[in-house]
């Protein structure tokens, strides 16, 4: 039976997918080789750090809006998604097929994560969107942080100041999370991401969540909401 006040953040690894959980019993984690496998049924509010929601042509509003935000050295955090036609392909391929039909390609980093964008994308319906939601932890960050620019999350001066960020936040401390995994299967940064992505969620289930784009939400063929949570 899903909690309210049961709270899931999810992000990519290499071994698939790594979920934070939030619940009165504090912090888990537990990493899963399929979305299908990811155990969120308990969850209220569920965050995820990958595109839902998907154009058929052009650019999201929504990866704009939340490129926006971010001071000049994060903004390239932010990768626009592929469009649908693109999932499957061959980075070259998509990429020059993306130029071809729009002038615009893909790119490398959009690319390396597009089998878990079509995983996600084939696995979600609009429904599913009432407590699955995209977010996007640079931005979630870079929010707690007032805007000011972070260090890079990669090395352990940015690390210790997003996790102080989340523990300022109300979070409970993930650092006890980082070395539950081989870091061959999980990075301690897609960890705090995940941990970013449950603050998230209970921001959200709370009713103190921001989204873009402003005003109306796109909806891509499928009628999936293309919004980013931060």
């Amino acid at each position: 039976m899903r909690s309210a006040t049961v709270y899931s953040g999810v992000d990519g690894c290499r071994f698939g997918w790594v979920a934070v959980t939030w619940s009165d019993g504090g912090l888990d984690v537990a990493i899963a080789r399929s979305w299908a496998e990811v155990d969120i049924d308990a969850a209220g509010i569920v965050a995820v750090d990958m595109p839902i929601g998907l154009p058929d042509s052009g650019l999201r509003a929504c990866d704009r809006a939340a490129r926006a935000l971010l001071p000049g050295a994060r903004k390239s955090s932010v990768f626009s998604a592929p469009r649908r036609y693109m999932l499957g392909k061959s980075w070259a391929d998509a990429n020059s097929l993306g130029k071809a039909r729009e002038g615009v390609g893909l790119s490398k980093q959009s690319w390396q994560i597009g089998h878990k964008i079509a995983e996600l994308d084939e696995a979600l319906s609009p429904a599913d969107q009432d407590r699955i939601l995209e977010a996007h932890p640079e931005v979630i960050f870079h929010r707690l942080n007032g805007w000011a620019p972070l260090a890079r999350k990669v090395g352990r001066d940015g690390r210790a100041a997003r996790i102080e960020l989340l523990r300022a936040a109300g979070l409970p401390d993930p650092t006890p999370l980082l070395d539950r995994y081989p870091r061959k299967d999980v990075e301690a940064d897609d960890i705090v991401d995940a941990a970013a992505c449950a603050l998230l969620a209970r921001e959200i289930a709370e009713g103190r969540g921001r989204r873009v784009p402003d005003g109306d939400i796109p909806r891509d063929s499928r009628d999936l909401r293309m919004e980013i949570w931060y």
